[in-house]
């Protein structure tokens, strides 16, 4: 059964958009990420223009972490002083993403540009992903066990400190701001959250507990994709809203079977497995780049 995407321009199986999102739903249930550095891709696979699938997998992205967010906001586990630094940061970061956007978009470099940034962070994520999985499966299997050592980092001699009570932490705010700016900016251009990043930046940059890193993380991203999506919507007209639709019902159905299939595997197999596939994306994304298409020129409308 087809479906025409207005904004895309382009007919697709509506079956295959629930299924993909179904897909990266339960990844994003087994992993505990986002999903959309997983998505964003898929959407390059099957036909989408990357403008399209940038800003329409930001608006899936936000209705996906706002039932999250609520979830870890009823257990206490969001620190809001926190999440409010990261927000101020995130949407300077996204006002400055969207014009960095529509200024490749004019030069008509968007597509190479999106894509070079997937293949930088997908490699670097993947490898360390990778070898740390390794690591921790080699420890374990000879019985060792990893301490944890608290030390002052950097981040302790930064000027304007704040006191965070739900992360029992007394830092300075300047580095929170930063963070959120580079992860709006990642959010403009990648069509992401910018979960896979700020979460281990809160945790082995700022020092946040783990507890309450996941559901801050998801406050911040509602707000920073919401602002995302906005601009691109009224700014580059890129917003396909049935898109964003179908994809977000395939991803709560996909999000619940993947909590499931979760709890039975080992968090140093998950890890593992998600550092394959990101390298698998990456691999595929590199290969595009390089290898010369079919049809070497294509007559396309400029959305």
């Amino acid at each position: 059964m087809q479906i025409y995407l207005p904004i895309a321009e382009i007919s697709v199986n509506i079956f295959l958009l629930i299924g993909l999102g179904g897909i990266v739903g339960i990844l994003s249930g087994m992993f505990g990420v986002g999903g959309g550095f997983l998505m964003t891709p898929l959407l390059f696979f099957i036909g989408i223009p990357p403008a399209v699938a940038v800003a329409s997998e930001a608006n899936q992205i936000l209705g996906a972490s706002f039932s999250g967010a609520i979830a870890h906001f009823k257990r206490k586990n969001v620190d809001l002083k926190m999440g409010f630094l990261l927000i101020l940061g995130g949407v300077l970061g996204s006002i400055f993403g969207v014009e960095i956007f529509r200024i490749f978009k004019d030069l008509g470099q968007l597509e190479l540009i999106i894509k070079l940034c997937y293949v930088l962070f997908l490699g670097i994520i993947g490898i360390i992903m990778f070898f740390e999985s390794l690591k921790a499966l080699s420890y374990k299997s000879r019985n060792i066990k990893l301490r944890k050592t608290r030390h002052h980092s950097w981040v302790q001699g930064l000027p304007l400190k704040m006191r965070f009570r739900a992360s029992n932490l007394y830092i300075s705010s300047i580095p929170a701001v930063f963070i959120g700016f580079f992860v709006g900016i990642l959010a403009s251009i990648m069509g992401i959250g910018g979960g896979f990043i700020i979460v281990p930046a809160m945790i082995y940059i700022l020092g946040m507990p783990t507890k309450v890193v996941v559901g801050t993380s998801l406050f911040q991203i509602i707000f920073v994709t919401g602002v995302t999506t906005y601009l691109h919507a009224v700014k580059n007209f890129s917003v396909d809203i049935v898109l964003s639709f179908l994809l977000l019902v395939g991803g709560v159905i996909g999000a619940q079977i993947g909590v499931r299939i979760g709890i039975t595997l080992k968090a140093e197999q998950l890890r593992i497995l998600l550092a394959i596939l990101v390298l698998s994306m990456c691999l595929k994304i590199t290969l595009e780049l390089f290898i010369t298409p079919l049809e070497i020129y294509s007559l396309v409308r400029d959305i």
